[in-house]
């Protein structure tokens, strides 16, 4: 008989456990509790749906991110595939139409003969401790499982509050005003770019800082017993950025350099940039504008942007919690419990922070879950690749004030001589050290 695991979760990290079990010849029962059920921060019925940006950031080798997707697609990475089959230009970035992306993925875990997919919400961690299991339920995991989860784990949820940027309409642009361009023109003039001068910068600061927040929801409100809210530092509100000083933006998403005003042929004093949002252009976002302002305030200071005044926003931007277990005192680095080898953790619940962290999570937990379906032994991938890098970290008990993390060359054992050349020289012997060593770990294991 084939063997069997079970996933819980269709997002980015389920999908791609899903898909690599399957390769391996395991029966996989996905079960997702969309459409007959959503989480407040989703709205699209298809799998791996992406909520926040649709970038999936650097695309270049010598950057963690980048070097992560070179690996991922080395191991024969689902999301990689789909991801650069739904493409959209963002310069030296990876980002995606994300109806596309979700529907390509969506296709292939529904057609895959060794899938099969379970309409429905589990509630609880399966009760048999050697049921093969990866619970892949994301940072807004339900009320119930959280409970089940957290009976398991006797540890209480860690947690830090996410956000969304808003998506306005591209026909509302007003491009007398603002140009396309991409930073020093790399790629093709993927972004639109909104010029402030001082004094419109000014206003605009002014207006942010001072502007009205949503209240949380009863859902996003921390317990009794937590700490004050924490809150990610990759998807930090805008607002809450930019009252760490007047200056902080124009060194974050505001950033002029490397983006002169065909107009002028000068730089800005600030620029917001705007990312294609979709295939069609129809649809962009404002770059680093995650935010928690009310509906009514973000008309209202977004639209004192050059270029903006008069833009149909499409969403609005959001804040919602996220949570997360307590890694470094429960997972293995296959991302197995250690209290309990069967069951498998994977994507952000797991303290990665990220679309393409979560999915490399998901890959380790799905290969490891059908390896020990199988009667393998675990693989171990090597620190000296992101995937693994990460692996170790999310494991590491040492890691006594743990918090969401992106990919970065930090967790990253250093080289014993120092590198020559300055940082990019660095980077660029972290990225040839780790594709050899991804390289030699597939042919010894797969």
């Amino acid at each position: 008989m084939t063997p069997t695991i079970d996933i819980y979760g269709a997002g980015l990290a389920g999908c791609e456990a899903a898909w690599q079990a399957a390769r391996l010849g395991v029966s996989v029962r996905l079960h997702e509790m969309k459409p007959q059920k959503k989480t407040p921060a989703h709205s699209y019925n298809g799998f791996a749906e992406l909520v926040c940006s649709n970038s999936l950031r650097s695309n270049q080798i010598f950057n963690a991110i980048g070097l992560l997707k070179e690996e991922l697609s080395h191991l024969g990475s689902l999301i990689m595939e789909a991801a650069y089959a739904c493409e959209v230009p963002a310069g030296a970035a990876l980002a995606v139409d994300r109806k596309r992306f979700s529907d390509y993925i969506t296709e292939k875990i529904t057609s895959h003969p060794l899938i099969t997919v379970i309409g429905e919400e589990v509630t609880d961690v399966p009760a048999d401790p050697d049921a093969i299991t990866v619970i892949a339920t994301g940072p807004l995991t339900s009320d119930a499982l959280s409970a089940s989860i957290a009976k398991l784990t006797g540890n209480r949820y860690l947690y830090f509050y996410d956000a969304a940027a808003p998506i306005v309409d591209a026909s509302s642009i007003d491009m007398e005003k603002a140009y396309e361009a991409s930073r020093y023109g790399k790629g093709e003039a993927a972004y639109i770019n909104c010029p402030m001068t001082k004094e419109e910068y000014t206003a605009f600061y002014q207006a942010l800082i001072t502007a009205k927040e949503a209240p949380l929801h009863a859902f996003d409100l921390p317990g009794e017993d937590d700490r004050e809210p924490t809150v990610f530092e990759g998807c930090m509100p805008v607002e809450i950025m930019a009252r760490r000083g007047v200056d902080t933006l124009l060194f974050g998403p505001l950033k002029p350099v490397g983006l002169p005003d065909p107009k002028t042929g000068r730089e800005p004093y600030a620029v917001v940039q705007l990312r294609q949002e979709n295939t069609d252009k129809t649809m962009y976002n404002l770059v680093g504008f995650q935010t928690h302002l009310t509906w009514d305030e973000q008309r209202r200071v977004f639209g004192m942007i050059p270029g903006l005044e008069n833009a149909e926003f499409l969403r609005y931007g959001v804040m919602h919690r996220n949570t997360f277990i307590d890694s470094p005192r429960l997972l293995n680095a296959d991302y197995s419990m250690r209290t309990r080898s069967s069951l498998f953790f994977a994507g952000q619940m797991t303290g990665v922070e990220g679309y393409i962290e979560s999915t490399g999570s998901g890959l380790i937990a799905g290969i490891n879950a059908a390896r020990r379906a199988l009667s393998k032994d675990a693989l171990y991938f090597p620190k000296e690749t992101v995937i693994g890098a990460m692996a170790a970290y999310i494991s590491d008990d040492r890691v006594t004030s743990f918090q969401p993390m992106n990919a970065n060359f930090g967790l990253m054992p250093p080289f014993e001589k120092k590198v020559k050349g300055g940082k990019r020289a660095r980077n660029d012997a972290f990225a040839v050290r780790a594709i050899e060593e991804i390289d030699r770990f597939i042919q010894l294991h797969f």
